[in-house]
């Protein structure tokens, strides 16, 4: 049973992992992804609450991209929960372009504002916090200048960031990134990931919101 009482509102903000379709007609609104999967959760385990959920992921979507429409697509709908899964497109692109918003320092000052001003005008909010993750297994970057081994190596630093966010502003937290790789141990990753390391199939995501489900109980 999650702590998600009757009437509340949980609005779920992020990139394509959170988006999974949700602006196309067949997958409206809330994408065919960990959001639309939780919500079937609590239909199935929880009948007797009516939760109103609402998802505002946008695919590529980095923490700056968050900021520039943060009043509409967050704050705007004042939720009683606020779930938040960003960060890998943010170290994708620092590690492919350089762009200094793209970068641990910005990803935490922005992540920062965004979560101070949060609190500020919905002082009540509860949150959420996911971390970013990545499904290489390259994680000592055995082949020198291999790509997700790089990406392995820098992810850690936006994963602590979220840790630190989690914290400061007493939010529950999901650590999927760890979560994965200790899964990882025991079936090969492209159960989850057949196609590129970024990505979950439909199982991934239903990990996600199994994750997700625990979380919030």
């Amino acid at each position: 049973m999650t702590v998600l009482k009757d009437n509340e509102t949980i609005l779920f903000i992020g990139d394509s992992i959170t988006d999974c379709g949700r602006r196309e007609p067949e997958h409206q609104p809330l994408g065919c992804g960990y959001v639309n999967m939780f919500a079937d959760m609590l239909a199935v385990r929880e009948p007797e609450k009516k939760i109103n959920i609402i998802n505002t992921g946008i695919g590529g979507d980095t923490i700056e991209d968050l900021r520039s429409r943060w009043v509409d697509d967050a704050l705007l709908y004042k939720p009683d929960w606020l779930s938040i899964k960003i960060g890998i497109n943010d170290c994708n692109r620092w590690l492919t372009e350089g762009h200094d918003l793209q970068g641990p320092k910005a990803f935490y000052k922005i992540y920062n504002e965004l979560l101070a001003i949060t609190a500020k005008e919905i002082p009540d909010i509860k949150i959420l916090l996911i971390d970013p993750f990545h499904a290489s297994q390259d994680v000592e970057e055995k082949v020198l200048g291999a790509y997700r081994g790089k990406v392995n190596s820098e992810l850690p630093k936006y994963i602590k960031i979220v840790q630190q966010m989690a914290k400061k502003y007493n939010a529950r937290h999901i650590k999927t990134h760890e979560l994965f790789h200790q899964h990882f141990k025991l079936i090969h990753p492209t159960r989850f990931f057949p196609n590129e390391p970024v990505h979950p199939n439909s199982g991934g995501h239903l990990f996600i919101a199994e994750a997700m489900y625990k979380a919030l109980s």
